[in-house]
């Protein structure tokens, strides 16, 4: 009987198969994972997203307050002055007693001085001529800019101009209201000095002649309770920025003895390069942060310079530099009485600010890292995901402005595709990539 044979013969067969079968799966593995190490993976990348949206470009530097308008007074005959009581931050008013001089007797031949004194009398009198003659323009030309302003209020508000429009005839208000303010203190000063040249002449006509009794004069700002003694007055209203001779001691004619200004009429002084001041307009707006509060200021362009000059950067670089003046929108931070951080604001503090030279809305918009030079033009690589796994197509562009990280897209791309940024040598056409990995 060969049934027992038969049946472990069988056996044998079934195991040879099976240890084939078990021989191919390990050979196929092995192969499949030769092939798949030896194929290409994807290259990791990070994209942006092509987006629409609002785009800024600006000028930023560094700057500094200044006051508008500053006066130094200055001692109108020579002599022996008292201690001066003031310190920098007192406030003045218009007559406010600043310094005390007695005079020293004037020379025995003094023709040269009596003359010198004279046309300084007529120089004053031709000044204050001068600045009440510019005061009234200023006022003229105000009283035109507020009408003009009314006007165009009324043409906005029919819908006939736009609103920019009104903005810069706002601008115009603001700033013949500063040229007024300006001129108003000009006359100030002017007729302060005619008085103090009034004051040497009759100083000088009256040496040698026996005194006389004192007479009562409001209207003269350096007469005092006594003969010999001149009493030099604040011609403005504001406060002390410096004392320049604070010690008692004899004086010459002329000399400076204190600064005086209004210390909340403040304006911006920054120096850009002029290649930045060409883009820079009259009117733009400015924003001004790191002046030490908590929200930047809104401020705009006054001015630029017509004169520029030359100034050396911290690498030792010569540089062709022009002032832009601007203003904080508010003449007077008094008017800002309740934020105290502001009205702490003082002359000579630094700030920084953002010139406003170009405004895009509703632009489209990708990062400047996804840029890059092919054939003198620029590119960007696009992510192409019509198939399974995205892969990376070469794209020319056509960009506009450009700010900080970000630039403008004139033609070449549509909102929603997403780019490569910070692009490695490892992207090249229609490679695959690992987006954001």
């Amino acid at each position: 009987m060969n049934f027992p044979l038969a049946k472990s013969n069988s056996k044998v067969r079934w195991s040879s198969l099976l240890k084939a079968a078990l021989g191919l799966s390990v050979v196929a593995g092995l192969t499949a994972a030769t092939v798949f190490a030896f194929l290409p993976k994807p290259v990791p990348v990070e994209t942006a997203i092509v987006e629409r949206g609002d785009l800024l470009v600006t000028v930023d530097e560094d700057g500094k307050t200044r006051v508008i308008d500053r006066y130094v007074v200055s001692a109108p005959l020579g002599g022996t002055m008292a201690r001066i009581e003031l310190h920098p931050g007192d406030l003045v008013e218009e007559g406010t007693l600043l310094a005390t001089i007695e005079p020293t007797e004037p020379p025995l031949l003094d023709a040269r001085t009596r003359a010198e004194t004279g046309a300084r009398l007529l120089a004053a009198q031709a000044a204050k001529r001068q600045a009440s003659a510019a005061f009234n323009r200023a006022k003229a030309a105000h009283e035109f800019a507020e009408a003009e302003r009314d006007r165009t209020a009324t043409l906005v508000a029919k819908g006939s101009v736009s609103q920019r429009t009104l903005d810069v005839a706002e601008l115009e208000v603001r700033t013949s209201e500063q040229d007024l303010e300006s001129a108003r203190f000009g006359v100030r000063v002017a007729q302060y000095e005619v008085e103090v040249a009034k004051a040497a002449i009759e100083r000088i006509d009256s040496a040698g002649k026996p005194a006389q009794p004192a007479k009562p004069s409001p209207a003269s700002e350096l007469e005092g309770p006594r003969e010999d003694v001149v009493e030099v007055r604040s011609p403005i209203v504001g406060a002390v920025l410096r004392v320049l001779q604070d010690q008692e001691g004899v004086v010459q004619p002329g000399a400076a003895l204190i600064e005086l200004a209004d210390p909340h009429a403040l304006e911006l002084v920054v120096d850009v390069l002029t290649s930045d001041a060409i883009q820079i307009e009259p009117g733009a707006p400015v924003e001004i942060s790191q002046w030490g509060g908590d929200v930047p200021m809104q401020g705009r362009v006054r001015m630029v310079e017509p004169s520029a000059f030359t100034k050396v950067s911290a690498l030792g670089v010569e540089e062709q530099r022009v002032n832009v003046i601007i203003d904080l929108g508010s003449r007077h931070l008094r008017e800002a009485g309740d934020n105290p951080q502001m009205r702490a604001l003082g002359d000579g503090f630094r700030v920084e600010v953002g010139i406003v030279v170009w405004e895009g809305r509703d632009i489209l918009k990708i990062p400047v890292s996804a840029l890059f030079r092919s054939e003198q033009r620029w590119a960007v690589w696009v992510l192409d995901q019509t198939q399974g796994q995205p892969t990376a197509t070469l794209r020319v562009i056509e960009v506009g402005h450009r700010e900080g990280l970000e630039v403008e897209v004139v033609s070449g791309l549509e909102a929603g595709e997403e780019v490569v940024i910070h692009p490695s040598d490892a992207v090249v056409e229609g490679v695959q990539v690992d987006a954001n990995p």
